[in-house]
């Protein structure tokens, strides 16, 4: 598996970039993916009870979708492994300390946390803080 195992050179290395726009969740019928892909997901995992989507804000607006609260992406954009342990309660941790709620998803190059609109300069501080601590 490629990607950093390292606790202490993934910390180093977060390097927090908020990404621009807004996007929020969804779930929808598993039926018909190909429609829902079109509205340029970021991500989509199928539950048991329907298949949730994070789309941009205004996709979901456009579709008529009921959805979460607005929330900001920030990506790390070090190359961390899948099987790498830490990393992500470390940065839960952080943002936890400073009372932001977070949402995780891991994909295959890097890591994304999704925070409430309000929080998300706060959010990067908190990471970019983490990632300067001596470990």
């Amino acid at each position: 598996m490629s990607g950093l195992t390292d606790l202490s050179i993934l910390l180093a290395s977060l390097e927090p970039t908020l990404v621009d726009g807004e996007f929020v969740y969804t779930s929808v019928p598993p039926e018909g993916l190909e429609k829902y892909l079109a509205m340029k997901p970021i991500g989509l995992f199928l539950e048991e009870e329907g298949l949730t989507l994070i789309l941009p804000k205004q996709a979901a607006a456009d579709a008529g979708l009921a959805a979460s609260a607005p929330l900001r992406c920030i990506t790390m954009t070090v190359h961390s492994s899948l099987e790498a342990v830490g990393m992500t309660a470390a940065m839960a941790a952080a943002l936890t300390r400073e009372g932001i709620s977070a949402n995780v998803v891991a994909a295959w190059y890097h890591d994304h946390i999704f925070v409430p609109v309000a929080d998300a300069d706060r959010a990067v501080e908190a990471i970019r803080a983490l990632a300067a601590r001596p470990t």
